[in-house]
């Protein structure tokens, strides 16, 4: 089963723009979408794992030029 998570961006003044086009880019984020808001742009990453998700997070998003802050909320399956 795949991890999915949404990862609630901001970005430096004048940089969602170029931080949106860089993460369309990515491999293994789905969406990227600019928003308004306390956040800049949120994204939606699907990783094999938890640990998956995490590296993408810091291997591929946070060097992102214009990218400050992430938090990352993860998806979770409510039982029935």
């Amino acid at each position: 089963m795949t991890t999915k998570a949404y990862i609630l961006i901001e970005t430096a003044v004048g940089k969602t723009r170029d931080a949106v086009l860089a993460l369309q880019k990515v491999p293994g984020i789905k969406t990227v979408d600019p928003v308004t808001g306390p956040y800049d742009i949120i994204a939606i990453v699907e990783g094999k794992d938890l640990n998956a998700v995490g590296d993408m997070v810091t291997v591929n998003i946070h060097p992102v030029s214009g990218v400050t802050r992430t938090v990352t909320c993860l998806a979770v399956q409510l039982g029935k």
